[in-house]
Protein backbone atom coordinates (compact mmCIF):
# COMPACT_ATOMS: atom_id res chain seq x y z
CA UNK A 1 0.00 0.00 0.00
CA UNK A 2 0.96 3.63 -0.55
CA UNK A 3 2.64 5.14 2.75
CA UNK A 4 0.86 8.24 3.66
CA UNK A 5 3.71 8.40 6.19
CA UNK A 6 6.32 9.07 3.56
CA UNK A 7 6.64 12.98 2.61
CA UNK A 8 7.78 11.79 -0.54
CA UNK A 9 5.41 9.26 -1.75
CA UNK A 10 6.90 9.27 -5.75
CA UNK A 11 10.41 9.14 -4.67
CA UNK A 12 10.88 9.49 -8.65
CA UNK A 13 9.03 12.53 -8.31
CA UNK A 14 9.71 14.63 -5.46
CA UNK A 15 7.46 17.31 -6.73
CA UNK A 16 4.66 15.12 -5.11
CA UNK A 17 4.52 15.90 -1.35
CA UNK A 18 2.48 14.09 1.19
CA UNK A 19 1.34 17.11 3.58
CA UNK A 20 0.36 15.32 6.44
CA UNK A 21 4.07 13.88 7.34
CA UNK A 22 5.30 17.45 5.87
CA UNK A 23 3.59 19.18 8.54
CA UNK A 24 4.78 16.37 11.24
CA UNK A 25 8.17 16.80 10.01
CA UNK A 26 8.74 20.23 11.55
CA UNK A 27 8.36 20.12 14.64
CA UNK A 28 7.72 23.08 16.67
CA UNK A 29 7.62 25.38 13.95
CA UNK A 30 4.93 23.62 12.52
CA UNK A 31 1.98 26.18 12.37
CA UNK A 32 -0.30 24.73 15.32
CA UNK A 33 -3.73 26.10 14.11
CA UNK A 34 -3.03 23.96 10.66
CA UNK A 35 -4.57 20.38 10.32
CA UNK A 36 -3.87 17.86 7.03
CA UNK A 37 -5.68 14.51 6.17
CA UNK A 38 -3.98 11.44 5.13
CA UNK A 39 -3.04 11.04 1.19
CA UNK A 40 -3.75 14.82 0.91
CA UNK A 41 -0.41 15.78 -1.60
CA UNK A 42 0.93 19.37 -3.05
CA UNK A 43 2.55 19.17 -6.55
CA UNK A 44 5.59 21.67 -6.53
CA UNK A 45 8.27 21.33 -9.45
CA UNK A 46 10.57 23.76 -7.06
CA UNK A 47 8.85 24.43 -3.80
CA UNK A 48 6.79 21.20 -2.73
CA UNK A 49 8.30 20.99 0.81
CA UNK A 50 7.74 24.87 1.55
CA UNK A 51 3.94 24.51 1.38
CA UNK A 52 3.09 25.65 5.09
CA UNK A 53 5.96 28.41 4.68
CA UNK A 54 5.05 29.90 1.24
CA UNK A 55 1.35 28.74 0.68
CA UNK A 56 -0.46 30.09 3.92
CA UNK A 57 -0.36 33.59 3.69
CA UNK A 58 -0.82 35.96 6.55
CA UNK A 59 -0.66 33.23 9.25
CA UNK A 60 0.76 34.92 11.68
CA UNK A 61 -1.45 34.83 15.31
CA UNK A 62 -2.78 31.62 15.09
CA UNK A 63 -6.19 32.47 15.89
CA UNK A 64 -8.28 30.73 13.32
CA UNK A 65 -7.59 27.46 12.23
CA UNK A 66 -7.58 25.84 8.11
CA UNK A 67 -8.36 22.57 8.07
CA UNK A 68 -7.74 20.17 5.12
CA UNK A 69 -9.36 16.86 4.59
CA UNK A 70 -8.30 13.19 3.07
CA UNK A 71 -7.10 12.92 -0.32
CA UNK A 72 -7.09 16.54 -1.53
CA UNK A 73 -4.65 16.89 -4.54
CA UNK A 74 -3.65 20.80 -4.49
CA UNK A 75 -1.77 22.03 -7.67
CA UNK A 76 1.40 24.33 -8.01
CA UNK A 77 0.53 27.93 -6.06
CA UNK A 78 -2.55 26.84 -4.68
CA UNK A 79 -2.60 28.98 -1.36
CA UNK A 80 -4.60 29.68 1.71
CA UNK A 81 -5.30 33.55 2.92
CA UNK A 82 -5.80 34.05 6.71
CA UNK A 83 -7.70 36.80 8.16
CA UNK A 84 -4.76 38.69 9.49
CA UNK A 85 -4.26 40.34 6.11
CA UNK A 86 -7.27 41.96 6.70
CA UNK A 87 -7.12 45.46 7.26
CA UNK A 88 -9.79 48.00 9.26
CA UNK A 89 -12.51 49.03 7.57
CA UNK A 90 -14.55 50.96 10.22
CA UNK A 91 -12.65 54.35 9.00
CA UNK A 92 -11.91 56.54 6.15
CA UNK A 93 -8.51 54.82 5.81
CA UNK A 94 -7.15 51.17 5.87
CA UNK A 95 -3.72 51.93 6.56
CA UNK A 96 -2.48 49.86 9.33
CA UNK A 97 -0.70 52.98 10.93
CA UNK A 98 -0.35 50.79 14.34
CA UNK A 99 2.23 48.53 12.49
CA UNK A 100 4.76 51.06 12.84
CA UNK A 101 4.22 51.74 16.59
CA UNK A 102 5.59 55.29 17.78
CA UNK A 103 3.16 58.31 17.45
CA UNK A 104 1.54 56.07 15.05
CA UNK A 105 0.23 53.73 17.33
CA UNK A 106 -0.02 56.07 20.66
CA UNK A 107 -3.64 57.16 20.60
CA UNK A 108 -4.65 53.85 18.78
CA UNK A 109 -2.80 50.83 19.68
CA UNK A 110 -3.09 48.24 17.06
CA UNK A 111 -5.01 45.98 19.30
CA UNK A 112 -7.94 49.13 19.05
CA UNK A 113 -8.22 48.26 15.63
CA UNK A 114 -11.79 47.65 14.25
CA UNK A 115 -10.64 43.93 12.21
CA UNK A 116 -13.08 42.20 10.38
CA UNK A 117 -13.29 39.07 12.87
CA UNK A 118 -11.97 35.85 11.13
CA UNK A 119 -13.09 32.37 10.75
CA UNK A 120 -11.78 28.81 10.30
CA UNK A 121 -11.08 27.88 6.75
CA UNK A 122 -12.09 23.91 5.87
CA UNK A 123 -11.25 22.12 3.33
CA UNK A 124 -13.68 18.75 2.75
CA UNK A 125 -12.07 15.47 1.75
CA UNK A 126 -11.23 14.00 -2.23
CA UNK A 127 -10.92 18.14 -2.76
CA UNK A 128 -8.86 18.85 -5.70
CA UNK A 129 -7.32 22.88 -6.16
CA UNK A 130 -6.02 24.14 -9.26
CA UNK A 131 -2.52 25.85 -9.76
CA UNK A 132 -2.25 29.47 -8.32
CA UNK A 133 -6.05 29.06 -6.77
CA UNK A 134 -6.41 31.61 -3.51
CA UNK A 135 -8.76 30.46 -1.04
CA UNK A 136 -10.00 33.64 1.03
CA UNK A 137 -10.22 32.90 4.79
CA UNK A 138 -13.15 31.72 6.42
CA UNK A 139 -14.54 29.73 3.47
CA UNK A 140 -15.57 25.96 3.60
CA UNK A 141 -14.99 23.87 0.16
CA UNK A 142 -17.17 20.85 0.15
CA UNK A 143 -16.54 17.46 -0.37
CA UNK A 144 -15.52 16.45 -3.89
CA UNK A 145 -15.22 19.91 -5.06
CA UNK A 146 -13.03 21.21 -7.65
CA UNK A 147 -11.62 24.85 -7.86
CA UNK A 148 -10.42 26.00 -11.17
CA UNK A 149 -6.85 27.12 -12.12
CA UNK A 150 -6.18 30.84 -11.00
CA UNK A 151 -9.34 31.04 -9.07
CA UNK A 152 -10.32 33.01 -6.30
CA UNK A 153 -12.70 31.23 -3.77
CA UNK A 154 -14.69 33.96 -1.45
CA UNK A 155 -17.52 31.78 -0.12
CA UNK A 156 -18.74 28.35 0.51
CA UNK A 157 -18.12 25.81 -2.43
CA UNK A 158 -20.83 22.69 -2.09
CA UNK A 159 -19.81 19.13 -2.40
CA UNK A 160 -19.18 17.79 -5.73
CA UNK A 161 -19.02 21.23 -7.53
CA UNK A 162 -16.88 22.58 -10.09
CA UNK A 163 -16.30 26.27 -9.14
CA UNK A 164 -13.50 28.69 -11.25
CA UNK A 165 -13.07 33.01 -12.02
CA UNK A 166 -12.48 35.47 -9.67
CA UNK A 167 -14.73 35.42 -7.52
CA UNK A 168 -15.03 31.77 -8.19
CA UNK A 169 -18.81 30.67 -9.12
CA UNK A 170 -20.44 27.40 -9.49
CA UNK A 171 -19.54 26.06 -13.26
CA UNK A 172 -21.30 22.68 -12.91
CA UNK A 173 -22.11 20.04 -10.58
CA UNK A 174 -20.45 17.09 -10.68
CA UNK A 175 -23.04 15.27 -9.01
CA UNK A 176 -26.68 16.51 -8.75
CA UNK A 177 -27.11 17.54 -5.41
CA UNK A 178 -29.04 14.33 -4.37
CA UNK A 179 -26.13 11.72 -5.92
CA UNK A 180 -23.99 14.55 -3.75
CA UNK A 181 -25.35 13.50 -0.65
CA UNK A 182 -25.09 10.04 -1.41
CA UNK A 183 -21.26 9.95 -2.02
CA UNK A 184 -21.02 11.52 1.10
CA UNK A 185 -23.09 9.40 3.30
CA UNK A 186 -20.71 6.75 1.86
CA UNK A 187 -18.04 8.88 3.20
CA UNK A 188 -14.82 6.17 1.63
CA UNK A 189 -11.98 8.49 2.62
CA UNK A 190 -12.91 7.28 6.10
CA UNK A 191 -12.35 3.63 5.02
CA UNK A 192 -9.33 1.40 5.87
CA UNK A 193 -6.96 2.13 2.75
CA UNK A 194 -7.10 -1.70 1.85
CA UNK A 195 -10.60 -1.30 1.35
CA UNK A 196 -9.99 1.28 -0.79
CA UNK A 197 -7.28 0.17 -2.76
CA UNK A 198 -10.43 -2.58 -3.76
CA UNK A 199 -12.84 0.52 -4.29
CA UNK A 200 -10.37 1.99 -6.81
CA UNK A 201 -12.21 1.20 -10.25
CA UNK A 202 -15.08 2.46 -8.67
CA UNK A 203 -14.14 5.06 -7.14
CA UNK A 204 -12.45 6.25 -10.91
CA UNK A 205 -14.71 4.77 -13.14
CA UNK A 206 -17.60 3.29 -11.65
CA UNK A 207 -20.98 5.28 -10.77
CA UNK A 208 -22.55 6.12 -7.50
CA UNK A 209 -24.40 3.08 -7.81
CA UNK A 210 -21.27 1.04 -8.12
CA UNK A 211 -19.65 2.52 -5.49
CA UNK A 212 -22.65 1.82 -3.15
CA UNK A 213 -22.83 -1.44 -4.54
CA UNK A 214 -19.42 -1.87 -3.76
CA UNK A 215 -20.22 -0.64 0.26
CA UNK A 216 -23.23 -3.59 0.18
CA UNK A 217 -20.57 -6.53 -0.84
CA UNK A 218 -18.18 -5.38 1.76
CA UNK A 219 -20.97 -5.35 4.16
CA UNK A 220 -20.73 -1.44 4.87
CA UNK A 221 -24.35 -0.60 4.50
CA UNK A 222 -27.71 -3.04 4.14
CA UNK A 223 -28.31 -5.28 1.52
Amino acid sequence: MPDPDAIHPLPELPRVVFLQPLLASLGEAAPANVEVGAFSYYDDPVHGRDFFGRNLLYNISGETRLRIGKFCAFATGASFMFPDANHALAGPSTYPFGILGGAFAELLPLSDYLWKPGADTVVGHDVWIGMEALVMPGVRIGHGAVVGARSVVTRDVPDYAVVAGNPARVVRRRYPEAEAARLVALGWWDWPVERIARAVPALVKGSVAELEQFARDEGLTPA
